[in-house]
């Protein structure tokens, strides 16, 4: 998978995007066969416990963008660039995003509409494919008010519309539409060349992406709407780590099977 057959599935074939966050994940995520794994700064809420993706760094990006690359050495990875690697300024910027080439990513991901086009032009002309991201951006949720549909008024629509339109024309490859309308993410994917992948933005994206912790129910209470839980790992690991607990306890474990001795 590259940049150019990504843009080439427009209209043809949904794409499948999922998160990943280390190598064994990443090598599922591989073998299932999806089209991008994303290591999204989201590992802040779901790995490192942060309450948003606020705190997120570089260096937690890049630990984590290695290992995805080494549990899956032929995806198409996209590396989210967290909050004030891209924002201090456009120098610093394409530094950061050369960084996640340099440990294995093939893109990068970065938030924002129409003020970024300066800088997504001059990283597209620095050789690094970017990926943009409009709607809800975690980012900028101390500035939403929280996390909120995007697109329910007029002005809002017409900005989402405009902001796709800017950063089609700056160069990016793709689009994530986080928690928008279905009605404006539909619309918003008429208009541009470009495929439009969607979290929490309807049907008629030309992708879908979610969460790996979402996708394997990983995490009991979190479930909003847009998600679909394909699995109930969490109650799954948690009765083997107690059945474990419990056979170690009377002693069941380790069993003859389990030890070595001389025959």
């Amino acid at each position: 998978m590259d940049v150019i057959k990504i843009m080439r599935m427009k209209g043809k074939e949904k794409i499948v995007m999922i998160t990943a966050y280390d190598a064994p994940s990443a090598r599922i995520a591989w073998e299932a066969g999806v089209d991008i794994i994303l290591v999204g700064d989201s590992l802040g809420n779901n790995v490192l416990g942060y309450k948003d993706t606020i705190p997120v760094t570089m260096e937690e990006m890049l630990i984590h963008v290695s290992a995805v690359r080494r549990g899956a050495e032929e995806a198409f990875i996209v590396a989210d660039m967290p909050f004030l690697s891209y924002q201090v300024s456009e120098s610093e910027a394409i530094k950061n995003a050369g960084l996640f080439l340099k440990c294995g990513a093939n893109a990068v991901k970065l938030e924002g509409g129409r003020e970024l086009a300066g800088l997504i032009r001059k990283l597209v002309a620095s050789g690094i494919p970017v990926m943009g991201h409009l709607g809800l951006t975690p980012q900028s949720v101390n500035v939403f008010g929280g996390y909120k549909v995007q697109g329910k008024t007029e002005e809002s629509r017409k900005k989402l519309i405009e902001d796709a339109m800017a950063l089609e024309e700056a160069g990016v490859f793709s689009i994530v539409l986080e928690m928008v309308m279905e009605e404006v993410a539909r619309e918003i994917t008429e208009k541009v060349k470009i495929p439009t992948i969607g979290i929490g933005a309807g049907r008629y994206c030309d992708g879908q992406v979610l969460v790996w912790h979402d996708v394997l129910g990983l995490n009991p209470e979190f479930s909003p709407r847009f998600v679909k839980k394909y699995a109930d790992l969490y109650r799954i690991s948690l009765e083997a780590v107690r059945a474990y607990k419990e056979e170690v306890k009377e002693g069941k474990f380790p069993g003859v099977e389990n030890v070595f001795r001389k025959k």
